[in-house]
């Protein structure tokens, strides 16, 4: 593990099988100096468990980063489930799970991700209250998505002024990458403040459901990344942004929801030199993991809104001294979030 590329200084990792439920899960808690680690809990079919331990020591980093820059009082964590088939879960593994969460003493707080849900959440509930994001009905917010895709509203609308000049979204072509939950969600947003959009997503009724409600044009997923646009907004899985796609981009910026959208370091270097500016996913899309705050320290949903907005100024802020320093977007980002959770 330790010989891991993604392997970042992780405070712990724990592996986990229960051999009743059949769960297998890995549990990555980044940095707590801010606080409790909060992240969601991934259920992915994957190939190997190398390849989940990868993505789960990536995701846990990027959490710890998100938290510092949403200037929340937690720390970064994430867990995987690792299931055959997407879909292949049950509610006795969440409460598994649940087991697993509480014996890290409050350490961890998990919460929804890829493939998991509020009625999941419930069933870690059952066995912890180190749990955010549960249904309603058992006293909790419920799904983070729509908060997250507002979050990333603010996030285009803040990079749209920054790159094209633009108080508003009127006929800003975006190049909406995913229209999952969170996807489909900015979508809307975007729609509504009057943007052009051209969309793709793996589901055929997603992408109807969006050329008949919002007014989208399509193209197959293989060539949304490649779409002449103002803005590319990638809201799927990460490290779309790599040696590979960089040089066909056809757009002024990018923003949008995606969790780890460089697939390397030096990714954001490459998108500065070809003048595209890049609003740093982990900014752009602290909307959830706001709202799930929210639900575990008691907020108000004003609160919560409150600091949602905060994403457009956080974003001008990263601009603007990349700007002055000539850095890289994501590097400036980087710089402040340590500030925030590393020591003195």
């Amino acid at each position: 593990m330790f010989d891991n590329p993604a392997f970042d200084g992780h405070e712990e990792v724990v592996f986990s099988f229960d051999d009743a439920t059949g769960l297998k899960a890995i549990v990555a808690i980044h940095n707590t100096r801010r606080g409790a680690a909060l992240g969601g809990c991934r259920v992915w079919p994957y190939a190997t468990s190398e390849e989940a331990l990868t993505d789960v020591l990536r995701l846990s980093r990027g959490m710890t980063y998100k938290a510092a820059m949403a200037d929340l009082p937690l720390g970064g964590g994430k867990s995987v489930m690792i299931v055959a088939e997407r879909g292949a879960k049950t509610p006795a593994m969440f409460e598994a799970l649940g087991e697993l969460v509480d014996g890290l003493d409050g350490r961890y707080v998990v919460a929804e991700d890829v493939g998991s849900s509020p009625a999941d959440m419930s069933c870690v509930r059952r066995a912890t209250r180190h749990v955010t994001g549960v249904l309603p009905e058992d006293g909790g917010v419920g799904d983070p998505s729509p908060t997250t895709a507002y979050g990333g509203f603010i996030a285009v609308r803040a990079t749209a002024r920054a790159a094209l000049k633009r108080e508003g979204l009127s006929g800003v072509h975006v190049a909406v990458q995913g229209l999952g939950n969170v996807g489909y969600g900015l979508a809307r947003h975007l729609a509504e403040a009057g943007a052009r959009l051209t969309v793709a997503d793996i589901s055929p009724d997603r992408v109807a459901k969006a050329e008949a409600e919002l007014g989208a044009t399509s193209v197959p997923p293989e060539e949304i990344a490649f779409v002449e646009a103002d803005i590319f907004s990638p809201n799927a899985l990460g490290a779309g942004l790599n040696g590979e796609t960089i040089p066909r981009l056809a757009v002024a910026a990018i923003a949008g929801c995606a969790n780890n959208q460089l697939a390397t370091e030096a990714d954001g270097a490459a998108l500065k030199a070809r003048g595209i500016l890049y609003a740093p996913d982990y900014v752009g899309n602290a909307g959830g993991v706001i709202k799930m705050c929210g639900e575990y320290f008691g907020w108000s949903d004003r609160e919560v809104m409150r600091r949602v907005e905060r994403i457009g100024a956080q974003l001008g802020a990263i601009f603007a001294e990349a700007a002055a320093t000539g850095e890289p977007t994501d590097r400036v980002a980087d710089r402040i979030a340590r500030s925030r959770f590393m020591p003195a």
